[in-house]
Protein backbone atom coordinates (compact mmCIF):
# COMPACT_ATOMS: atom_id res chain seq x y z
CA UNK A 1 0.00 0.00 0.00
CA UNK A 2 1.27 3.23 -1.08
CA UNK A 3 -0.20 6.58 -0.51
CA UNK A 4 2.03 9.15 -0.84
CA UNK A 5 3.11 10.53 -4.40
CA UNK A 6 4.74 8.56 -6.82
CA UNK A 7 8.43 9.85 -8.15
CA UNK A 8 7.45 12.39 -10.85
CA UNK A 9 11.27 11.64 -12.29
CA UNK A 10 14.57 10.71 -10.87
CA UNK A 11 15.51 13.89 -9.38
CA UNK A 12 12.64 14.09 -7.29
CA UNK A 13 14.45 11.85 -4.74
CA UNK A 14 16.60 14.99 -4.64
CA UNK A 15 14.66 17.82 -4.99
CA UNK A 16 12.51 16.04 -1.94
CA UNK A 17 8.39 14.79 -1.70
CA UNK A 18 7.18 18.59 -2.69
CA UNK A 19 9.18 18.54 -6.27
CA UNK A 20 6.87 15.13 -6.97
CA UNK A 21 3.72 17.22 -6.32
CA UNK A 22 4.60 19.98 -9.31
CA UNK A 23 3.63 20.18 -12.50
CA UNK A 24 5.27 21.55 -14.95
CA UNK A 25 4.02 24.66 -16.48
CA UNK A 26 1.40 25.01 -13.66
CA UNK A 27 1.25 27.98 -11.67
CA UNK A 28 0.94 27.61 -8.01
CA UNK A 29 -2.14 29.29 -6.73
CA UNK A 30 -1.94 28.36 -2.92
CA UNK A 31 -3.66 25.80 -1.26
CA UNK A 32 -7.86 25.99 -2.05
CA UNK A 33 -10.64 26.54 0.55
CA UNK A 34 -11.25 22.74 -0.01
CA UNK A 35 -7.79 21.55 0.93
CA UNK A 36 -7.24 23.85 4.03
CA UNK A 37 -10.96 22.58 4.86
CA UNK A 38 -9.76 19.35 4.56
CA UNK A 39 -6.27 19.31 6.50
CA UNK A 40 -7.73 20.91 9.46
CA UNK A 41 -10.65 19.00 10.06
CA UNK A 42 -9.64 16.74 12.56
CA UNK A 43 -8.84 19.72 14.45
CA UNK A 44 -12.01 21.04 14.13
CA UNK A 45 -13.54 17.71 15.81
CA UNK A 46 -11.12 17.28 18.68
CA UNK A 47 -12.69 21.85 18.88
CA UNK A 48 -16.16 20.12 18.66
CA UNK A 49 -15.30 17.30 21.11
CA UNK A 50 -14.44 19.75 23.99
CA UNK A 51 -17.66 21.75 23.50
CA UNK A 52 -19.33 18.14 24.04
CA UNK A 53 -17.68 17.29 26.84
CA UNK A 54 -17.82 20.54 28.35
CA UNK A 55 -21.09 20.49 28.46
CA UNK A 56 -22.49 17.21 29.05
CA UNK A 57 -23.78 17.03 32.42
CA UNK A 58 -21.26 14.14 33.90
CA UNK A 59 -18.21 15.76 32.83
CA UNK A 60 -19.27 19.54 32.78
CA UNK A 61 -17.56 20.14 35.99
CA UNK A 62 -14.26 18.13 35.83
CA UNK A 63 -13.31 18.21 31.85
CA UNK A 64 -13.33 21.63 31.44
CA UNK A 65 -10.71 22.46 33.94
CA UNK A 66 -6.86 23.17 33.56
CA UNK A 67 -6.31 20.22 36.14
CA UNK A 68 -7.66 17.81 33.64
CA UNK A 69 -6.21 19.25 30.29
CA UNK A 70 -2.63 19.24 32.35
CA UNK A 71 -3.14 15.52 33.35
CA UNK A 72 -4.33 14.55 29.54
CA UNK A 73 -1.51 16.41 27.50
CA UNK A 74 1.37 15.14 29.99
CA UNK A 75 -0.42 11.58 30.06
CA UNK A 76 -0.82 11.57 26.32
CA UNK A 77 3.18 12.82 25.75
CA UNK A 78 4.32 9.08 26.03
CA UNK A 79 2.29 8.14 23.13
CA UNK A 80 2.82 10.74 21.13
CA UNK A 81 5.97 10.02 20.94
CA UNK A 82 5.80 6.49 20.55
CA UNK A 83 3.47 7.22 17.95
CA UNK A 84 6.30 9.16 15.74
CA UNK A 85 8.95 6.41 16.80
CA UNK A 86 6.26 4.49 14.33
CA UNK A 87 5.49 7.04 11.88
CA UNK A 88 9.69 7.19 10.87
CA UNK A 89 9.25 3.22 9.38
CA UNK A 90 6.00 4.25 7.96
CA UNK A 91 6.64 6.53 5.42
CA UNK A 92 8.57 4.26 3.83
CA UNK A 93 5.34 1.87 4.38
CA UNK A 94 7.47 -0.43 6.75
CA UNK A 95 5.62 -0.93 9.85
CA UNK A 96 6.98 -1.56 13.04
CA UNK A 97 4.80 -3.69 15.95
CA UNK A 98 7.51 -3.54 18.06
CA UNK A 99 7.90 0.23 19.08
CA UNK A 100 4.98 -0.59 22.26
CA UNK A 101 7.42 -3.84 23.81
CA UNK A 102 10.05 -1.65 23.17
CA UNK A 103 9.35 1.54 24.51
CA UNK A 104 8.38 -1.35 27.38
CA UNK A 105 12.01 -2.82 28.09
CA UNK A 106 13.67 1.08 27.68
CA UNK A 107 11.24 1.78 30.10
CA UNK A 108 11.45 -1.70 32.49
CA UNK A 109 15.79 -1.56 32.45
CA UNK A 110 16.05 2.42 32.89
CA UNK A 111 13.90 1.72 35.96
CA UNK A 112 15.90 -0.91 37.28
CA UNK A 113 18.88 0.68 36.58
CA UNK A 114 17.91 4.15 39.14
CA UNK A 115 16.17 1.61 41.35
CA UNK A 116 19.59 0.39 42.01
CA UNK A 117 21.41 3.81 42.18
CA UNK A 118 23.07 4.49 38.58
CA UNK A 119 22.83 7.30 37.83
CA UNK A 120 20.04 8.77 35.60
CA UNK A 121 21.91 9.66 32.79
CA UNK A 122 23.54 6.64 32.55
CA UNK A 123 20.51 4.57 33.10
CA UNK A 124 18.57 7.20 29.77
CA UNK A 125 21.69 6.37 27.65
CA UNK A 126 21.26 2.48 28.16
CA UNK A 127 17.61 2.79 27.33
CA UNK A 128 18.04 4.43 24.52
CA UNK A 129 21.00 1.76 23.15
CA UNK A 130 18.67 -0.89 23.39
CA UNK A 131 16.37 1.05 21.58
CA UNK A 132 18.52 1.56 18.87
CA UNK A 133 19.86 -2.24 19.30
CA UNK A 134 16.38 -3.73 18.67
CA UNK A 135 16.00 -0.94 16.35
CA UNK A 136 19.05 -2.10 14.06
CA UNK A 137 17.89 -5.41 14.30
CA UNK A 138 14.68 -5.16 13.06
CA UNK A 139 15.75 -2.89 10.48
CA UNK A 140 18.90 -5.52 9.22
CA UNK A 141 15.97 -8.60 9.25
CA UNK A 142 13.89 -6.41 6.94
CA UNK A 143 16.66 -4.82 4.78
CA UNK A 144 19.22 -8.07 4.61
CA UNK A 145 17.33 -11.23 5.35
CA UNK A 146 14.52 -9.76 3.34
CA UNK A 147 11.45 -10.86 6.17
CA UNK A 148 8.57 -9.23 5.99
CA UNK A 149 8.82 -5.78 8.25
CA UNK A 150 5.49 -6.81 9.85
CA UNK A 151 6.53 -10.85 10.82
CA UNK A 152 10.02 -9.22 12.15
CA UNK A 153 8.55 -6.26 14.48
CA UNK A 154 5.83 -9.04 15.36
CA UNK A 155 8.09 -11.34 16.48
CA UNK A 156 10.41 -9.02 18.22
CA UNK A 157 7.20 -7.48 19.98
CA UNK A 158 7.16 -11.06 21.44
CA UNK A 159 10.51 -11.77 22.71
CA UNK A 160 10.78 -8.55 24.61
CA UNK A 161 7.48 -9.32 25.82
CA UNK A 162 8.89 -12.61 27.35
CA UNK A 163 12.54 -10.29 28.38
CA UNK A 164 10.50 -7.91 30.56
CA UNK A 165 8.52 -10.74 32.08
CA UNK A 166 11.62 -12.48 33.01
CA UNK A 167 13.39 -9.00 33.89
CA UNK A 168 10.53 -8.00 36.47
CA UNK A 169 8.82 -11.54 37.55
CA UNK A 170 5.40 -9.58 36.51
CA UNK A 171 6.16 -6.49 39.01
CA UNK A 172 5.89 -2.86 38.96
CA UNK A 173 9.58 -1.28 39.30
CA UNK A 174 9.35 1.13 41.70
CA UNK A 175 12.15 3.13 43.88
CA UNK A 176 13.09 5.19 40.96
CA UNK A 177 14.37 8.36 42.31
CA UNK A 178 12.18 11.29 43.55
CA UNK A 179 13.83 14.06 41.49
CA UNK A 180 12.58 11.55 38.01
CA UNK A 181 9.04 11.49 39.51
CA UNK A 182 9.05 15.19 40.16
CA UNK A 183 10.34 15.91 36.59
CA UNK A 184 7.46 13.49 34.68
CA UNK A 185 4.60 15.19 37.37
CA UNK A 186 5.45 18.81 37.39
CA UNK A 187 4.59 21.85 35.07
CA UNK A 188 6.47 24.81 33.80
CA UNK A 189 4.80 27.50 32.95
CA UNK A 190 2.01 25.71 33.23
CA UNK A 191 2.81 22.93 30.53
CA UNK A 192 3.47 19.73 32.20
CA UNK A 193 7.75 18.47 31.55
CA UNK A 194 6.60 15.35 29.53
CA UNK A 195 4.71 18.16 26.74
CA UNK A 196 7.50 20.17 26.61
CA UNK A 197 10.50 16.56 25.79
CA UNK A 198 7.55 15.74 22.91
CA UNK A 199 7.59 19.10 21.75
CA UNK A 200 11.48 18.99 21.39
CA UNK A 201 11.53 15.72 20.06
CA UNK A 202 8.99 16.46 17.88
CA UNK A 203 10.85 19.39 16.32
CA UNK A 204 13.90 17.48 15.81
CA UNK A 205 11.64 14.70 14.18
CA UNK A 206 9.81 17.24 11.95
CA UNK A 207 13.34 18.78 10.92
CA UNK A 208 14.75 15.61 9.89
CA UNK A 209 11.94 14.49 8.16
CA UNK A 210 11.12 17.26 5.92
CA UNK A 211 14.87 19.21 5.93
CA UNK A 212 17.10 16.73 5.22
CA UNK A 213 18.18 13.91 3.12
CA UNK A 214 16.72 11.05 5.58
CA UNK A 215 13.42 12.51 5.20
CA UNK A 216 13.39 12.28 1.29
CA UNK A 217 14.75 9.22 0.92
CA UNK A 218 12.03 7.85 3.03
CA UNK A 219 9.16 9.85 1.34
CA UNK A 220 10.89 8.81 -1.93
CA UNK A 221 10.87 4.88 -1.45
CA UNK A 222 7.13 5.32 0.52
CA UNK A 223 6.12 6.77 -3.33
CA UNK A 224 7.77 4.14 -4.89
CA UNK A 225 10.67 2.47 -3.51
CA UNK A 226 11.77 0.06 -6.99
CA UNK A 227 12.08 3.74 -8.75
CA UNK A 228 13.97 5.32 -5.54
CA UNK A 229 16.45 2.50 -5.94
CA UNK A 230 16.66 2.68 -9.74
CA UNK A 231 17.71 6.31 -9.32
CA UNK A 232 20.21 5.62 -6.84
CA UNK A 233 19.56 6.27 -3.72
CA UNK A 234 20.96 4.01 -0.70
CA UNK A 235 17.27 2.18 0.33
CA UNK A 236 18.65 -0.38 3.00
CA UNK A 237 20.83 2.11 4.40
CA UNK A 238 17.87 4.36 5.08
CA UNK A 239 15.13 1.37 5.98
CA UNK A 240 17.76 -0.07 8.27
CA UNK A 241 18.38 3.89 9.87
CA UNK A 242 14.47 4.51 10.14
CA UNK A 243 13.90 1.24 12.25
CA UNK A 244 16.97 2.27 14.49
CA UNK A 245 15.87 6.34 15.21
CA UNK A 246 11.93 4.19 15.62
CA UNK A 247 13.56 2.35 18.25
CA UNK A 248 15.73 4.94 20.06
CA UNK A 249 12.19 6.94 19.67
CA UNK A 250 10.47 4.54 21.41
CA UNK A 251 12.81 4.07 23.69
CA UNK A 252 13.04 7.68 24.84
CA UNK A 253 9.27 7.51 25.49
CA UNK A 254 9.56 4.44 27.85
CA UNK A 255 11.69 6.72 30.05
CA UNK A 256 9.54 9.19 30.01
CA UNK A 257 6.91 6.89 30.95
CA UNK A 258 8.84 5.99 33.93
CA UNK A 259 8.93 9.68 35.20
CA UNK A 260 5.53 9.74 34.66
CA UNK A 261 4.34 7.40 36.55
CA UNK A 262 7.22 6.92 39.20
CA UNK A 263 8.14 3.40 37.99
CA UNK A 264 8.22 0.88 35.29
CA UNK A 265 4.95 -1.23 34.43
CA UNK A 266 5.28 -4.29 32.55
CA UNK A 267 1.70 -4.93 31.30
CA UNK A 268 1.30 -1.20 29.97
CA UNK A 269 3.71 -1.88 27.22
CA UNK A 270 1.19 -3.72 25.31
CA UNK A 271 -1.19 -0.67 24.85
CA UNK A 272 1.44 1.54 23.31
CA UNK A 273 1.82 -0.20 19.89
CA UNK A 274 -2.08 -0.07 19.01
CA UNK A 275 -2.47 3.79 20.07
CA UNK A 276 0.47 4.54 17.81
CA UNK A 277 0.08 3.20 15.00
CA UNK A 278 -3.56 4.55 14.97
CA UNK A 279 -2.13 8.31 15.86
CA UNK A 280 0.66 7.55 13.42
CA UNK A 281 -1.57 6.56 10.24
CA UNK A 282 -4.45 9.35 11.49
CA UNK A 283 -1.47 11.48 10.45
CA UNK A 284 -2.80 11.03 6.87
CA UNK A 285 -5.69 12.40 7.36
CA UNK A 286 -4.74 15.74 8.88
CA UNK A 287 -2.43 18.98 8.33
CA UNK A 288 -0.94 16.98 5.15
CA UNK A 289 -3.85 14.59 3.90
CA UNK A 290 -2.18 11.54 1.83
CA UNK A 291 0.95 11.91 3.23
CA UNK A 292 2.55 11.13 6.95
CA UNK A 293 3.73 13.82 9.04
CA UNK A 294 4.63 14.65 12.09
CA UNK A 295 2.00 17.50 12.60
CA UNK A 296 -0.48 14.87 11.32
CA UNK A 297 0.20 12.69 14.55
CA UNK A 298 0.42 15.56 17.06
CA UNK A 299 -3.26 16.51 15.79
CA UNK A 300 -4.08 12.74 16.10
CA UNK A 301 -2.91 12.27 19.72
CA UNK A 302 -4.63 15.07 20.86
CA UNK A 303 -7.90 13.70 19.25
CA UNK A 304 -7.60 10.36 20.85
CA UNK A 305 -6.44 11.98 24.16
CA UNK A 306 -9.52 14.09 24.53
CA UNK A 307 -11.67 11.33 23.03
CA UNK A 308 -10.50 8.76 25.70
CA UNK A 309 -10.34 11.00 28.02
CA UNK A 310 -13.81 12.50 28.29
CA UNK A 311 -15.68 9.07 27.88
CA UNK A 312 -13.19 7.80 31.13
CA UNK A 313 -14.46 11.15 32.69
CA UNK A 314 -18.35 10.21 31.95
CA UNK A 315 -18.18 6.87 33.11
CA UNK A 316 -17.67 4.65 30.11
CA UNK A 317 -15.79 1.27 31.01
CA UNK A 318 -12.01 1.16 30.47
CA UNK A 319 -12.53 -1.57 27.41
CA UNK A 320 -14.72 1.49 25.12
CA UNK A 321 -10.93 2.37 24.94
CA UNK A 322 -9.77 -0.49 23.17
CA UNK A 323 -13.07 0.20 20.78
CA UNK A 324 -11.75 3.69 20.01
CA UNK A 325 -8.03 3.31 19.31
CA UNK A 326 -9.27 0.06 17.37
CA UNK A 327 -11.73 1.75 15.41
CA UNK A 328 -9.00 4.71 14.55
CA UNK A 329 -6.30 2.28 13.38
CA UNK A 330 -8.81 1.14 10.30
CA UNK A 331 -10.29 4.44 9.70
CA UNK A 332 -6.96 5.71 9.95
CA UNK A 333 -6.00 3.03 7.32
CA UNK A 334 -8.79 3.83 5.33
CA UNK A 335 -8.26 7.08 5.15
CA UNK A 336 -4.49 6.98 4.34
CA UNK A 337 -5.33 4.50 1.71
CA UNK A 338 -8.19 6.82 -0.31
CA UNK A 339 -6.20 9.86 0.38
CA UNK A 340 -3.02 8.77 -0.73
CA UNK A 341 -4.69 7.28 -3.92
CA UNK A 342 -6.59 11.03 -4.49
CA UNK A 343 -3.02 12.55 -3.82
CA UNK A 344 -1.38 10.13 -6.82
CA UNK A 345 -4.35 11.10 -8.81
CA UNK A 346 -4.26 14.85 -8.30
CA UNK A 347 -0.07 14.71 -8.88
CA UNK A 348 -0.48 12.60 -12.05
CA UNK A 349 -3.23 14.48 -13.72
Amino acid sequence: MTITPKLAAPEAADAGPAAAEKVPGARSTGPSVAGVLEAYALVVVIALFIVFFSLLPETSETFPTSANFQAISGNQAVIAIISLAALVPLIANQFDLSVGATAGLAAVFSADLMADGTSIVVAILVALAIGGGIGLINGLLVTRARVNAVIVTLGTSTVLGGVIAMKTNGETIVNVPSSVIEFGTANTLGIPRPVLVLVGIAILVYYALEYTPLGRYLYAMGSNEDAARLVGLPTRTTLTASFVIAGMLAAAGGVLQVARSGGADPRVSANFTLAALAAAFLSAAAIKPGRFNVGGVLVAVSFLAVLNGGLNLAGAQPYVNDYVNGTALVVGVALAAYLGRRRRGATDG
